[in-house]
């Protein structure tokens, strides 16, 4: 099974960057489509982008498109996430995972902190 591990957080003025990555071990990860989802405070978790396993395709979230790119390479098990243009609503707590209709999912990671002061 999967065992993902996050990092890149920090924090950052608005309108700045960020890029975090998604380290995974334990299992083929090329096989998984993967995806990128946040917690803010208070707030539930939500989807924020996922990138097909052999295609490539990436889908967006609407208020992270265009600002938000999701990328993969399969030979480091590692998922990556450059966010451009923060905003302070973008602040949440940041999580991979797997993304498609798995019977199993891996367990979540601790995620990376985010933090966009304006």
């Amino acid at each position: 099974q999967l065992q993902l591990v996050e990092s890149g957080g920090g924090l950052v003025q608005a309108g700045g960057s960020l890029r975090l990555s998604c380290s995974a071990s334990g299992g083929t990860f090329s096989r998984y489509s993967m995806g990128w989802f946040r917690q803010a405070p208070g707030k539930e978790r939500e989807f924020v982008v996922a990138i097909s396993h052999n295609t490539g395709n990436a889908y967006y979230a609407d208020s992270v498109k265009g600002r938000f790119t999701i990328s993969r390479d399969n030979a480091k098990n590692t998922v990556y996430l450059q966010m451009n243009s923060l905003k302070p609503e973008d602040t949440a707590v940041y999580y991979c995972n797997a993304h498609g209709p798995y019977s199993v999912f891996p367990p979540w990671g601790q995620g990376t902190q985010v933090t966009v002061s304006s």
